[in-house]
């Protein structure tokens, strides 16, 4: 959110020194040794062939530093006489590198204006720290630290305050107290940073104490950035009473009116779930900036409400804000979730007008989009196009290499990313495991799956968490090595959860262990009673081994307790409008014409040799009812509509939201060659990419 990098990463204990820059520029005058000599030659420095003033010279210094021009700067330095470079010049060498991230470089720039001679001020310190700060370097800020008591500066308000930063931001938590308890006199900023650092040290409630400190001691009146602070606090402790309370301060205060704390307000309700209060205050706003509208956005996709997202989006693009790379990233994720592949692509045109898809961020969520709508050559391409990557961009490549059932791709660009761990930094992470084991558990690759899963702990310093046991035990149970999966249970580090239960819960209904699946069922019941899917899966299980009178107890038991089995649905879009269909639906305006194709399709399949798997109909019934019960299955009416309802060529994606059943994928592999179309499927698990008679799972899923 922009508000709370401002209040989590943008408060710069020095910054208000900027209102001192003009002192800069007019240093005192040099004494004179020659008095009584003719006025001394003015100083020059040659630059393009062109005189200037030396005067101008920390000028050209300042301004190529900030527009990250360290040669150009350095090569003005050069050319100005040794005795003339004042702490001026050099301070404003170092505050370029120190803002456009060039922290080594800062610090050996400093190390040669010492050997200059030249003693820092309190400009050259909140650079410097913030330079050690950035090194994650605590020795060195400790003896910038020790350097500043030296020459006395420590007392000054805004070098102390970047002391206190530096240390907070190097984990020197118990340095950073002390500093701030020795402190004669606090500012704002101080008290800012303090309350930003223990939010980002993990320490919510700390910095939650801290403002009340604040309030009481009186020293300073908090402003805009105190309270977004706070509020980070109580959004990062989901401390939704502390966060209402300071709510009916601001309105009393009468500072709800600041944009910047609107915007904090709208952040902080969207991450504690309350979305109906971060919209009622967005609403409020008589003033909104691409900040407001930003986190409006960001607060829908975060609660997972992507097409309130998506209209927003439209909402932004009609009233003619820019689109920031924010805005952009926001947009792209909800995209990823909906799997809306032209909203999509809608969100990538409008970040290359903008200029903005070559940011890291704006790239890693087009990678990540990309990869989760199933078109995996735009993920390779923008990937590929990226002109730097992070390890997001990375695991979101993984991940969809993974959705697609390409386990040797994911493994290839896996093994790549571990060559590049010392050239580029890139470290896996729990993410990037989830990925590979996710891979290796839809290619069949058990042994290399263990042989990754064996190597997090003792190769990259992974500890392996819930997720990864989930895929353990995942890859063990689509190998059919069930009783191998519950071993794997049995001697875990963590406590089994819902998704370790449902793993096995789901390969003993894929390999017919009903006894197992029913122990497994038992243990998830316990952990979720409410969940209407695993009651659902264990009763089709007990059908499909022919034990219909238990199948029946179990839904029996389910209309008793009142859970409701959530409705399976397939839907697909067609010029910007969603067609969703249920089971036996019969309720679309072109009903007639998608029997019509279904009937069809059903002719062609019988006479190319396809017989319908009967065991999906999971009811007691005569086989022509079975075989009528099967294709009247959702994703099959959702599949005939766009074969009638998009042109010849173009692929048909269709999204389902529970997984799709052995029966519908056996058709749909058959209808990919009989109509000579690409069919794309994502269900609840991965993508199934049909092409002349081929899914792209391999039949192993």
């Amino acid at each position: 959110m922009g508000n709370s990098a401002t209040a989590k990463s943008e408060i710069k204990c020095h910054s208000s020194a900027l209102n001192r820059w003009r002192r800069w520029w007019n240093p005192p005058s040099l004494p004179n040794p020659h008095a009584s000599a003719e006025p001394p030659t003015p100083r020059i420095v040659k630059t393009l062939g062109v005189a200037l003033e030396a005067f101008l010279s920390n000028h050209l210094i300042h301004m190529y530093s900030k527009l990250d021009r360290p040669d150009s700067a350095r090569a003005v330095l050069s050319l100005t006489s040794p005795e003339f470079r004042s702490v001026v010049t050099w301070t404003s060498l170092i505050a370029g590198d120190v803002g456009n991230g060039h922290y080594p470089s800062a610090i050996s720039t400093f190390a040669t204006m010492r050997r200059d001679g030249l003693q820092p001020n309190d400009f050259t310190f909140p650079c410097l720290f913030k330079a050690a700060a950035g090194l994650h370097a605590p020795l060195l800020g400790k003896q910038l630290h020790a350097l500043a008591v030296k020459l006395l500066l420590i007392g000054d308000a805004f070098v102390a305050c970047s002391a206190f930063d530096m240390y907070s931001k190097t984990r020197l938590l118990f340095d950073a107290d002390k500093l701030f308890d020795q402190m004669s006199q606090r500012n704002i900023a101080m008290w800012n940073a303090s309350i930003s650092n223990s939010v980002l040290n993990g320490k919510p409630r700390e910095g939650i104490f801290r403002f009340l400190e604040l309030l009481r001691s009186g020293e300073a009146a908090p402003n805009s950035i105190s309270f977004c602070a706070f509020l980070n606090a109580c959004s990062d402790g989901r401390f939704l009473a502390q966060g209402r309370q300071l709510h009916g301060y601001l309105i009393k205060g009468g500072h709800e009116g600041d944009v910047s704390v609107g915007n904090g307000l709208v952040d902080f309700y969207g991450k504690c779930g309350e979305v109906g209060f971060s919209e009622k205050v967005f609403e409020k706003m008589s003033e909104r900036n691409k900040v407001s509208w930003g986190s409006m956005l960001a607060v829908f996709e975060q609660n997972d409400m992507g097409e309130m997202a998506c209209a927003l989006f439209l909402k932004i693009r009609r009233a003619g804000v820019e689109p920031t790379d924010f805005m952009v990233s926001s947009v792209l994720s909800a995209c990823a979730s909906l799997a809306v592949l032209e909203t999509g692509r809608l969100a990538h045109g409008l970040a290359v007008k903008a200029c903005v898809d070559d940011n890291i961020f704006v790239g890693s969520a087009l990678v990540d989009m990309y990869g989760k709508c199933g078109s995996i050559e735009d993920c390779e391409r923008v990937f590929f196009a990226l002109p730097r990557r992070n390890l997001v961009c990375w695991n979101a490549l993984i991940g969809g290499y993974a959705h697609q059932g390409r386990a040797d791709m994911a493994l290839g660009m896996f093994r790549e990313m571990i060559e590049r761990r010392d050239s580029e930094g890139l470290v896996p992470n729990y993410v990037t495991f989830v990925c590979v084991l996710s891979a290796c558990s839809r290619g069949g690759m058990v042994e290399v799956g263990m042989e990754v899963f064996n190597s997090m702990r003792e190769k990259h310093g992974v500890e392996p968490r819930a997720e990864h046991y989930a895929c353990v035990v995942d890859i063990l149970g689509r190998a059919g090595q069930v009783e191998r999966a519950y071993q794997a249970i049995k001697e875990m580090r963590v406590k089994p959860t819902i998704s370790i239960w449902g793993a096995l819960l789901n390969a003993c209904k894929m390999h017919g262990k009903p006894e197992l699946g029913k122990m497994a069922a038992e243990n998830l019941f316990k952990l979720d009673p409410q969940d209407s899917g695993n009651h659902v899966v264990l009763s089709n299980m007990l059908a499909a081994a022919g034990r219909w009178d238990e199948a029946n107890v179990v839904r029996e038991e389910m209309k008793e307790v009142g859970i409701k089995k959530g409705a399976g649905c397939s839907w697909i879009s067609v010029k910007n409008d969603v067609h969703v269909f249920q089971a036996k639906d019969a309720s679309h305006s072109r009903n007639a014409e998608i029997q019509a194709m279904l009937g069809k399709l059903k002719r062609e399949l019988k006479a190319a040799g396809y017989v319908p798997d009967t065991k999906m109909a999971l009811y007691d019934l005569e086989d022509e009812e079975k075989e009528s019960e099967v294709w009247s299955h959702s994703e099959k009416l959702a599949l005939a509509f766009g074969l009638i309802a998009l042109p010849p060529g173009v692929p048909i994606r269709i999204t389902k939201n529970l997984r799709i059943c052995v029966d519908c994928h056996s058709a749909i592999k058959f209808i990919s060659r009989i109509v000579g179309r690409e069919i794309i499927v994502r269900d609840n698990n991965r993508f199934h990419r049909f092409v002349d008679n081929q899914c792209s799972c391999g039949d192993y899923w």
